[in-house]
Formats: C-alpha cells, sequence, structure tokens
C-alpha cells in the first residue's frame, strides 16, 4: 500500500503540474481534444498513458513546439523546459515502479 500510495502522490503532483504548465496546449500532432493537458481529469489520464511508455517523447515534441507559425493566436506555444519535466516523470515512476517490482518478488 505504501508503493501505491507514493506512485499516486507522483502522478497527483504531476498532474497538477502539467495543468499549470501545458493547459494552453491543446493540439498538436500526438495532442488532441481527448488527450492533453486541459483539465486535471484529462491531465491524470495522459499521465498514466505515458506512464506506459507510449510515445511520451512524441507528446514531450508537441509541447516543446515553440514555433510560432504552428501555435493557435494568442496562446502559448511550448515551452524549452518541457523536456527536464517528462524525463523527471519517467524517472520517478519507473524507479517506484520497479521498487514495487522488486518489492513483490521479495
Amino acid at each position: 500500500m505504501n508503493a501505491f500510495a507514493l506512485l499516486s502522490l507522483v502522478y497527483f503532483i504531476f498532474s497538477v503540474l502539467a495543468v499549470f504548465f501545458f493547459k494552453d496546449v491543446t493540439k498538436g500532432i500526438y495532442l488532441d481534444d481527448y488527450m492533453n493537458f486541459k483539465n486535471f481529469t484529462q491531465s491524470l489520464m495522459m499521465m498514466l498513458r505515458l506512464s506506459t511508455g507510449e510515445d511520451w517523447q512524441m507528446v514531450m515534441f508537441d509541447l516543446m513546439d515553440t514555433d510560432l507559425s504552428t501555435c493557435i493566436p494568442y496562446k502559448t506555444c511550448g515551452s524549452n523546459y518541457t523536456p527536464i519535466f517528462f524525463i523527471l516523470f519517467v524517472l520517478i515512476q519507473q524507479y517506484i515502479m520497479v521498487d514495487l517490482f522488486v518489492l513483490i518478488i521479495l
């Protein structure tokens, strides 16, 4: 239960941060109307999807897009700090998952 609680806390924290940082970026190659970071629920679903390893780097590239010609007018574009956010998320959640797997084996 402790490992599950820790993993849930990591998902919660990163989902809230993703809404705070990426709520304005709603369109991209891998971002659409359903899978984006507009609100907490969609952000949590996206974090669960990204934790499986499914195209997390492509979503990161969508959120890094700082080309003003492809951004929606009057919306903020991506950020150069996006790789730090995603690499931290992947490293932390993979570390917890490996610890959980080893805990179950032991």
